[in-house]
């Protein structure tokens, strides 16, 4: 049973979605502007692939699918919860966010330095619809004294979380990555397809595919050619930086790797590369590929695939594409909020 004030979190969502599909190009682009500024990655392109995505959230029918297996009488009583955002994608924890309203707590934030733009707009415009909102959000600096706490960013910073956050409730993430396996038979269209799952947000997200199995490395020309010259990434200041710096270590350290001008492709059984490069590691068989991924599967976010052919994977250019249950780290941040 979901309760009036549930229900109209969930119009508000509706609301929000709508909104976005039919938001006029002028506001668009101011407020793409001010998120660019605030941040150079957060491009108008990036920034139009995070809003289109968030609108497959912000739909009245997802959300009641994705609703439907949960208890939403619990919890008994509301709790004020800590949510440290990460700001490696635009309004990457927005997801978090509805969660946190769905479930009945309050939503204290912190946003990142990285993303300061984009949630506060869009909690604005919420608010506007349904001003009860504004109750139940409070964006903050510090977040001392809350009942539990969910907090996003890096190995290192995952470390600082657990020694502050650690005696509450809480979900801490770490660092992952996303991985694509290929076996020889893939078509050039569906190579193309890995376009996004390898460079939408120029590979700063978890979903964002950062090492390549393949059976040989001829395979990696069929990708290259594949993809062409993808001028939006080569024109970027940052990501280039970031190709020249790495291409000049490769260069000094006399390091093999390929290089189409843009991308750097090394063998390691590293998972997670650098901004501008793509590690790959072959494999012969399916037990050895299954040993190799499950020696990293605590760090392994998405898995992409030909047609989705291999057990748990996604297709090719669906990785950026998550739903409502695909958790971050695979921890169901919804049961989790709702047991509190």
């Amino acid at each position: 049973m979901i309760s009036d004030e549930k229900a109209h979190i969930i119009t508000a969502l509706d609301y929000l979605g709508n909104f976005l599909k039919k938001l006029p190009e002028d506001i668009f682009l101011q407020i793409a502007n001010r998120a660019q500024n605030n941040n150079p990655w957060f491009t108008p392109e990036q920034t139009q692939s995070a809003l289109t995505g968030l609108q497959r959230f912000l739909d009245r029918d997802a959300l009641e699918s994705w609703l439907g297996p949960y208890d939403l009488s619990l919890p008994k009583k509301p709790k004020h919860v800590g949510l440290v955002m990460a700001g490696n994608v635009p309004a990457v924890g927005f997801h978090d966010l509805i969660c946190t309203l769905l479930s009945g707590h309050k939503a204290h934030v912190k946003h990142s330095s990285t993303d300061q733009v984009l949630i506060p707009w869009l909690m604005e415009e919420m608010i506007g619809f349904y001003p009860p909102l504004k109750e139940l959000v409070e964006f903050e600096e510090q977040l001392k004294g809350k009942d539990a706490y969910i907090a996003t960013g890096s190995d290192n910073t995952s470390r600082y979380f657990e020694y502050y956050f650690g005696k509450y409730p809480h979900i801490i993430r770490k660092n992952r990555t996303s991985v694509a396996i290929l076996r020889g038979d893939e078509e050039k269209k569906e190579l193309r397809n890995l376009e996004n799952d390898v460079f939408q947000y120029f590979g700063l997200g978890c979903r964002n595919v950062s090492k390549f199995y393949l059976k040989e490395e001829e395979q990696l020309h069929d990708f290259l050619d594949a993809i062409g010259t993808l001028s939006w990434v080569a024109d970027h200041h940052k990501y280039i930086n970031n190709y020249d710096y790495n291409k000049s270590i490769y260069l000094i350290n006399r390091e093999p790797h390929l290089d189409n001008g843009f991308l750097l492709l090394k063998k390691s059984e590293a998972l997670v590369s650098p901004i501008s490069v793509l590690y790959y590691e072959t494999y012969v068989d399916s037990a050895e590929l299954a040993a190799k991924l499950g020696r990293d599967t605590e760090k392994i976010q998405c898995v992409v695939s030909y047609k989705g052919w291999y057990p748990g994977s996604v297709p090719f250019g669906e990785a950026q594409r998550p739903g409502l249950g695909d958790y971050a780290d695979h921890v169901d941040t919804l049961s989790f909020l709702l047991h509190l």
